[in-house]
C-alpha cells in the first residue's frame, strides 16, 4: 500500500519552526520579517497563491504586502518598482509573482532583483551558488521536493532518479540539488526532445514530475515500488467544484499510486512546500541583517 507525502503537515511542520524563530526575534526587539508580493494582472492560479502566501506570513508573524499591477503595465514601470524595493531596507525579500504578460521579460525581471532579496532563489547569483554548494536562497520548489523526501526519510544516495522536465525554475535546480552531497542520487533530465521517455522513467527509483502537460505519467511509466513527486498543478475545468476549475497534476494519480511506495498528491504535495520555501529564504535575508 503507497504512502502519501503530505506536503500540508509538512508545511505546517516548517511554519510552526520559522514562528519559533520569529517569536525569537520579536522578543529581541528586531525587526519583523518583511515578503513582499508583486502580482501584475489576475491570473487566478497567481491570485489563490499569493493570497495563500499573505496568510503563511500571518501564521509565522512575518509582515506581507502585495503589490498590484494592471496587466497592462509598462516592463519599465515593474522594473523601476522591483529597484525601488531592492533599495527599501524595510523589505527583507520579496518575489514578483509568475507568469508574467508577454510583453515583460522574466529574465530581465529575475535579474533585477537584488539576489539578497531574492525570495523565490532564482537570481542567477543564487543559482549559481546553488550549483557549487554554497549556502543561500534556494529556489524554492526544488528546496521544497528536497525537504519532503528529507522528512519522510526516503532514501536517495544511490537511487535512480528522473527528473521530468527541465526548467530553470524546478527541473535543472532540483536535478543539481539530488546529485549533490548529501542527497548523492544518480539523477537523469528527460525533456521533450528525450528519445524513449517511457523506457527511461521506468527504471527510476524516484520520479520528479515537473512538465506541466497534466495526467503525463502514466501506471505503464512507473515501476513497482517508485517514490513519485508531482510538481505539475494545471487549472483545468471542472463541475465537480464550486470555482468550476481543479488542480491537476502531471501524474495520473488513480492508476499510478497503487504501483508507489510514496507519492505526493495534488493539491497538498508539493504546492504548500514551495511557500514555506519562500519564509524559509526570508528568514535567511533577516538572519543576514
Amino acid at each position: 500500500m503507497y504512502k502519501i507525502i503530505d506536503g500540508r503537515k509538512i508545511a505546517s511542520e516548517i511554519r510552526n519552526e520559522i514562528a519559533e524563530e520569529v517569536a525569537i526575534i520579536k522578543s529581541a526587539g528586531k525587526k519583523i520579517p518583511h515578503l513582499v508580493a508583486i502580482l501584475v494582472g489576475n491570473n487566478g492560479s497567481s491570485e489563490t497563491y499569493v493570497a495563500n502566501k499573505v496568510k503563511d506570513c500571518e501564521e509565522v508573524g512575518f509582515k506581507s504586502t502585495v503589490i498590484r499591477f494592471e496587466n497592462e503595465v509598462e516592463e519599465k514601470t515593474l522594473l523601476d518598482k522591483i529597484s525601488e524595493l531592492n533599495n527599501d531596507t524595510e523589505v527583507d525579500g520579496f518575489i514578483v509573482q509568475l507568469p508574467l504578460p508577454k510583453h515583460i521579460s522574466e529574465n530581465k525581471v529575475i535579474e533585477a532583483i537584488d539576489p539578497q532579496k531574492d525570495a523565490d532563489g532564482f537570481h542567477p547569483v543564487n543559482l549559481g551558488k546553488m550549483v557549487i554548494g554554497l549556502p543561500g536562497y534556494l529556489p524554492a520548489t526544488p528546496y521544497g521536493i528536497v525537504e519532503l523526501l528529507k522528512r519522510y526519510n526516503i532514501e536517495t544516495a544511490g537511487k535512480n532518479c528522473v527528473v521530468i522536465g527541465r526548467s530553470n525554475i524546478v527541473g535543472r535546480p532540483v536535478s543539481i540539488l539530488l546529485s549533490q552531497k548529501g542527497m548523492d542520487a544518480t539523477v537523469t533530465v528527460v525533456h521533450s526532445r528525450s528519445k524513449n521517455i517511457k523506457d527511461i522513467i521506468i527504471k527510476a527509483d524516484i520520479i520528479i514530475a515537473a512538465i506541466g502537460s497534466p495526467g503525463f505519467v502514466t501506471e505503464d511509466m512507473v515501476r513497482e515500488g517508485a517514490v513519485v513527486i508531482d510538481v505539475g498543478a494545471t487549472r483545468v475545468k471542472s463541475s465537480d467544484t464550486k470555482s468550476g476549475f481543479k488542480l491537476v497534476g502531471d501524474v495520473d494519480f488513480e492508476k499510478v499510486a497503487p504501483k508507489c511506495s510514496y507519492i505526493t498528491p495534488v493539491p497538498g504535495g508539493v504546492g504548500p512546500m514551495t511557500r514555506v520555501s519562500l519564509l524559509r529564504n526570508t528568514l535567511i535575508a533577516v538572519r543576514k541583517d
